[in-house]
């Protein structure tokens, strides 16, 4: 039996979290890892979930629909609840939830604390890399 790659060892570590009620525009500009597509959303609460928003719904909720970035707040266009994985996930497991949901990246989370976020490119081109 060969060691495993984990989702720790494909992951990247720099994720933008923002607040919900902050503006599209705002978010935008103080997005400071352009690289990850995604906006990670912060819970309002200890009780509450991460949500996240995908460069495809800013384009397809504000943008398409003739929205001004400065009027829509990251709350309305926010997927919630966000699904995560663990930081020590076999990253086989992970390609493999990623696909059936088909989802392209998912944040990854360890104690309820995001550490990082975990693509399908990710785990293709570096898991290759560390075989």
């Amino acid at each position: 039996m060969t060691t495993p790659i984990l989702v720790k060892d494909v992951m990247w570590t720099q994720v933008d979290i923002v607040d919900g009620k902050c503006t599209v525009e705002a978010a935008l500009k103080d997005m400071q890892h352009k690289k990850t597509k995604m906006l990670l959303v912060e819970k309002s609460h200890d009780y509450d979930e991460y949500g996240v928003v995908l460069i495809a719904d800013i384009a397809s909720k504000v943008i398409a629909k003739d929205r001004a970035l400065n009027r829509v707040n990251i709350y309305e266009i926010m997927n919630k609840p966000v699904m995560s994985v663990h930081p020590g996930m076999d990253i086989r497991y992970c390609a493999e939830l990623l696909t059936h949901f088909g989802l392209s990246r998912c944040p990854v989370s360890d104690n309820g604390k995001i550490v990082g976020v975990v693509s399908l490119t990710s785990i293709v081109f570096n898991g290759l890399r560390i075989v």
